[in-house]
């Protein structure tokens, strides 16, 4: 049954840019990472206040939403970090919407865009449950680089070398 739904929401999700309209479940989506403790307590969400300022001023960082039926069930971003190396940021599921194909259909977006404009290296951490995340991250080529212990929970440090990816499927 579970495939069925996947097949059903990889043909019908879009991945598009962020719109002022969005905000409000974008805050949703943010707010209820807070509330399930997959974000530290003391981030003040100062980017999903302002995603213009923080994603859109500098063009190698985004945002985007996964839209189903016109409503939006997911969001990611990428920041710029320095030079050639970008943070994978905010990616949510609505909870209804988790183990589908929702996350990774985020996640490849996200990729394409820090390889379209040059970026070697991504980065990003998360403090989800690592059965959760690790097959997803394995999927793209992820290394798990570290586990450090923050406010009472595990943060998860993940790095993908997009150079030594690219080189690879070059080769083949």
């Amino acid at each position: 049954m579970q495939s069925m739904k996947d097949d059903s929401v990889a043909q019908q999700v879009v991945v598009r840019t962020y719109r002022p309209e969005d905000q409000p479940m974008v805050y949703t989506l943010y707010t209820d990472g807070l509330l399930a403790g997959q974000i530290a307590p003391n981030d003040t969400g100062a980017d999903i206040d302002n995603i213009q300022e923080a994603y859109f001023d500098e063009p190698t960082s985004h945002f985007w939403v996964a839209e189903l039926q016109n409503e939006v069930l997911g969001m990611i971003g990428v920041a710029w970090d320095h030079q050639h190396t970008a943070e994978i940021r905010r990616l949510r599921v609505h909870a209804d919407w988790q183990n589908t194909p929702i996350g990774g259909q985020l996640l490849e977006r996200a990729l394409e865009h820090c390889k379209i404009h040059g970026l070697l290296k991504v980065v990003l951490d998360t403090r989800f449950d690592p059965d959760s995340v690790m097959d997803l991250f394995d999927r793209f080529g992820f290394q798990h680089t570290r586990s450090k212990e923050l406010h009472g929970k595990d943060l998860l440090e993940f790095y993908l070398d997009l150079y030594r990816q690219t080189k690879s499927e070059d080769s083949v």
